[in-house]
């Protein structure tokens, strides 16, 4: 049976995003698995009692057993839901469930509703999509799971055949039973014989999906694809997070990072 973990921190926009994994877990026929992970604080002297790593552990697994108890209310008792805390380095912690899961997908919520929920659980968020090899989907606070009928894919046209997994876009468009619209994220207005190599490359192997293909025209390739999705009524947003050498790093632009955080439709990350 398909799993899907619910990574959460409690805040209002990880609660949304346990709402939302509990209706997708529902549509797929699958468990729901929601982790808490927590480091032990530091201990300042300015603070006169620290709290402890069991009080911690106490306090984690009471508010798991409420969520799990909500969410079977939720769900009519129609959905198996467990629970797990953990501690430790958080994408470290999230990847060894992930290994011993093997999760259909990640779920976690993307933007917290005060500076400091996206400055933590936004960066777990964003470093995960970057790393994590299991899909994860980013949920944003306002964002509920109805269907998923339309889904994009952001493809820059490079180098396809070794970068586009092929295998688990088709399973996530067959699914949902879902449209698929790939969106070319290309800045380049001239033509280019490789440009038109490799989006025949695409669509030869996309064809059994019957994709819709859209050229962006925008300054801000991040912005641009947002809106889109937003105009278009996208459902889920598909990106194919690149590796990048210590230099490209210093000076890339994290388009991962962008999307994640202010796209107000979900996004899901898929490595090859």
């Amino acid at each position: 049976m398909k799993t899907i973990i619910l990574a959460t921190d409690f805040s209002p926009s990880a609660m949304n995003a346990a709402n939302y994994a509990a209706d997708m877990a529902l549509s797929v026929n699958a468990e729901l698995l929601l982790l808490h992970i927590y480091q032990t604080p530091v201990i300042y002297y300015e603070i006169p009692v620290a709290l402890t790593k069991d009080s911690l552990l106490v306090d984690s697994e009471n508010f798991l057993h409420k969520l799990r108890e909500q969410l079977k209310i939720k769900t009519n008792g129609k959905l198996s839901v467990h629970a797990e805390v953990r501690t430790g380095v958080f994408f470290q912690e999230l990847k060894e469930v992930c290994e011993r899961v093997n999760p259909y997908t990640v779920i976690m919520g993307s933007q917290g509703t005060t500076a400091a929920d996206r400055l933590i659980f936004g960066s777990h968020t964003v470093y995960a999509m970057q790393n994590l090899t299991w899909p994860l989907i980013a949920v944003p606070s306002n964002a509920k799971f109805s269907s998923i009928k339309k889904i994009g894919l952001a493809c820059d046209f490079d180098n396809v055949v070794d970068t586009i997994p092929l295998d688990e876009i088709k399973s996530m468009v067959n699914d949902f039973k879902a449209e698929l619209h790939v969106i070319n994220t290309g800045k380049n207005k001239e033509y280019k014989p490789e440009i038109v190599f490799e989006s025949g490359m695409l669509q030869e192997l996309l064809a059994p999906l019957k994709p819709e293909y859209h050229l962006i025209t925008h300054d801000n390739t991040d912005e641009g694809i947002m809106n889109f999705a937003e105009k278009n009524d996208f459902d889920l947003l598909i990106i194919i997070p690149k590796r990048h050498t210590l230099m490209e790093k210093l000076v890339h632009k994290s388009h991962t990072k962008n999307l994640v955080l202010h796209s107000h439709v979900p996004v899901i990350s898929i490595h090859h």
